[in-house]
């Protein structure tokens, strides 16, 4: 079968590669890809939030199953477009990815079913938030609505650190569209896991835990990322947690979006809070998160087609899912100044001895071919994962392959997998 993944990062890297795994699949095309994506799928020029032009690809080469990767088509409504042009994909329709879409949506929806969640209120204007504010018991957390890249979220420690953070997200509109409505969240402490699920409207079938690694600096310093490492599994998410959470949260979150008219198929990336009164949802992602799916993904033992598919066709209760027993371990390597400001273009060095390197995976995410050479093109450069006995293995493996893939202004984080 000729497949399409959409997207353009390392969490598209680890599908295709997971992708190419299969008997099933005869060839794997990518739209946009990078350099890494490159060497095992056809990369297609086209935007992946191109929806139209998207579809109109895949009508002309006949893909017989889209995988959607990234977040903005999915809100943009690429599914509607396929599914009414009688293609194969994979992902929630527009009406079900607003639970990502919309973190107002969410919570929302947390408390109508009664799903455990901070507590929130929401405000459409800066100055009742600021009204609010000036009441609140500190540290507060800030969420702009809408689709941010995983940066529009600020932890405010004082009353006037919440202040600067409305104007930040309301009145400068620093990350854009998604700040016009904004959630105050009750601070949570405790280890955050993350556990992505496939879906099919009526069945939850969660994956292997995993714990990311948001700031940009070691310690859990800096500021917000799209993610710098991560590992799996969570030593604390246990299988007393688990059953907990597909009781609480997982199974009445699917149920809750069908009982609204929205049923979701694809993937609910359930990010939790294990706080001293139990697990709590954080965040709800409607695609695989990244860097999540680099240490989840090679863990997998199913052929993912198959997943996919039953999914899709309603019958993921047929499907068990198995696990490589290992531990997996991915830290982020970044370009220099991220996520603010970076220079791209600098050549890399080192992949073709980590290709070689048993255990030892090389996700691209922001990589292109510059005079045939892999060149750095964005701010998350590569992902590094490792396989290992233990944590402490996986992690001596990939911190080993960093020192030896190498570009200028090379940045990471040298804590992934410790805490």
């Amino acid at each position: 079968m000729k497949v399409l993944v959409v997207g353009s990062g390392g969490r598209e890297h680890a599908i295709v590669w997971k992708l190419a795994q299969s008997p099933r699949v005869e060839k794997i095309y990518c739209a946009p890809g990078n350099a890494g994506i490159a060497a095992l799928a056809q990369c297609v020029p086209v935007k992946a939030t191109e929806i139209e032009k998207v579809r109109d690809f895949a009508l002309a080469e006949g893909i017989d199953l889209t995988i959607i990767g990234m977040d903005d088509p999915l809100m943009l409504g690429i599914v509607d477009l396929f599914q009414e042009a009688g293609l194969k994909v994979f992902g929630p329709r527009q009406d079900a990815a607003v639970l990502e879409g919309s973190k107002v949506f969410a919570k929302e929806l947390m408390k109508k079913y009664d799903i455990p969640t901070a507590a929130y209120e929401v405000f459409d204007e800066p100055g009742a938030a600021r009204a609010y504010l000036e009441g609140c018991t500190y540290p507060v957390v800030l969420k702009a609505d809408g689709l941010a890249l995983g940066k529009g979220v600020l932890i405010c420690n004082t009353r006037e650190e919440a202040l600067e953070g409305v104007d930040e997200i309301m009145v400068d509109l620093k990350y854009g569209s998604a700040g016009r409505r904004m959630v105050v969240e009750e601070f949570m402490t405790g280890p955050e896991v993350s556990v992505l699920s496939f879906c099919d409207g009526k069945t939850c079938l969660p994956m292997v835990s995993a714990q990311d690694h948001k700031r940009a600096l070691d310690n859990d310093q800096g500021l917000n990322t799209g993610g710098m490492g991560t590992f799996s599994p969570s030593k604390y998410y246990t299988e007393e947690i688990h059953r907990e959470c597909v009781k609480t949260m997982f199974e009445p979150t699917l149920a809750a979006m069908a009982a609204e008219g929205r049923p979701f198929t694809g993937i609910i990336f359930f990010g939790l809070m294990l706080t001293p009164n139990g697990p709590r949802v954080l965040e709800y992602n409607a695609r695989f998160g990244d860097p999540e799916a680099q240490v989840v993904l090679p863990r997998l033992k199913n052929d993912l087609v198959d997943v996919v598919e039953a999914a899709i066709e309603g019958r993921l209760s047929e499907i068990t899912l198995e696990w490589d027993e290992r531990s997996t371990v991915c830290v982020v390597l970044a370009s220099g100044g991220y996520p603010v400001a970076y220079r791209k273009g600098y050549p890399i060095q080192g992949l073709e001895e980590a290709a070689g390197t048993p255990d030892i995976l090389v996700f691209h995410a922001g990589t292109e071919l510059v005079d045939g050479r892999v060149a750095t093109s964005g701010g998350r450069v590569l992902g590094i994962t490792a396989f290992g006995k233990d944590m402490e293995e996986a992690r001596s493996r990939a911190y080993a392959m960093v020192e030896k893939v190498d570009f200028t202004d090379k940045h990471f984080r040298r804590d992934i997998g410790i805490k």
